[in-house]
């Protein structure tokens, strides 16, 4: 009697689907995700679309940039460079090109030295009305450039910093320099600072201690820091067109809002500049890209 009890117990459960195998777990489930019909296209093709959407502008600025004058190929052949001669030698997009670079690196040096020197001083030391400065840098980064503008002239008037590269590289690091002050703190304060006391401990003074433990560990930050800097710079339209007045001390992006003309424009020269502006750019991503990710998620999580 128990025996077909039990046999019939069985086959009701089986009937009614309650006796599974058990749940897939790690490697099984991932894989079970990974082979389920139709999961793929669901990521590729909006990735697909996004891409197309982010590619198709810099695909046309590279046809009107390489396609004869008059020619309209969706795909050029043959490739002329004729719009780059013009924007580099008759514009003088060569000048242009030697002020960007020169004034990006200079915003790169300056903010990423000063950016290392206060933010180990907000991570590491404690004074009165800190709270309230790192709310003042905060609050800077609501406030437009174009209010400063006046003020700034007239500062520079002054100086006699108008018409150089110094006066730019001047206004770059001061709207640059607190959002590196505080992604820079947000980095040192995740690295231990037993690591310093024990550095200290062995005879190190704190600056020997500073360039032995923790500096090694900000390359991270670094490059995110910098990068960020000199691309601001290198793409900053506002205050180069308002602090420099001759055409000798223009950057890129003044340099391309002068090829567009009152009454026509020359798309083909103005697609050249564009490339011209983007290629540093899109190196300067390509080789640090994989530092970025590290450096910002760093630089955001409070130790």
């Amino acid at each position: 009697m128990t025996e077909t009890l039990g046999k019939t117990d069985t086959l009701v459960r089986e009937i009614a689907g309650t006796t599974h195998a058990p749940p897939p777990t790690g490697r099984r489930r991932r894989r079970a995700v990974a082979e389920e019909p139709g999961k793929p296209w669901m990521i590729r093709v909006p990735l697909v679309l996004y891409l197309l959407f982010t590619l198709v502008p810099f695909y046309w600025m590279l046809v009107f940039a390489v396609r004869p004058t008059g020619s309209t190929q969706l795909v050029p052949w043959p490739v002329s460079f004729e719009h780059f001669d013009t924007v580099w030698n008759d514009i003088g997009f060569g000048v242009f090109f030697y002020n960007s670079v020169v004034m990006g690196l200079g915003v790169l040096v300056f903010v990423t030295i000063l950016s290392v020197m206060g933010g180990y001083a907000l991570a590491r030391f404690r004074f009165r009305g800190q709270r309230v400065f790192l709310l003042a840098m905060l609050c800077s980064q609501f406030i437009p450039g174009a209010m400063m503008l006046i003020p700034l002239f007239v500062i520079f008037k002054g100086l006699g910093l108008l018409n150089s590269i110094t006066g730019l590289v001047i206004a770059e690091v001061a709207f640059q320099l607190p959002l590196s002050l505080i992604l820079m703190s947000g980095f040192i304060r995740n690295i231990s600072v037993e690591l310093e006391e024990a550095a200290m401990v062995d005879g190190c003074s704190r600056p020997r201690a500073f360039f032995a433990v923790v500096l090694p560990q900000l390359k991270p930050a670094l490059v995110a820091v910098g990068s960020f800097a000199f691309i601001g710079a290198w793409n900053n339209f506002l205050f180069a067109l308002m602090f420099a007045t001759r055409q000798d001390k223009f950057t890129l992006p003044v340099g391309l809002s002068y090829t567009l003309g009152e009454f026509n424009t020359d798309f083909g020269a103005l697609a050249a500049g564009g490339v011209v502006a983007a290629v540093p750019v899109v190196l300067v991503f390509a080789v640090v890209q994989r530092f970025l990710v590290q450096g910002l998620s760093a630089g955001a999580v409070k130790g």
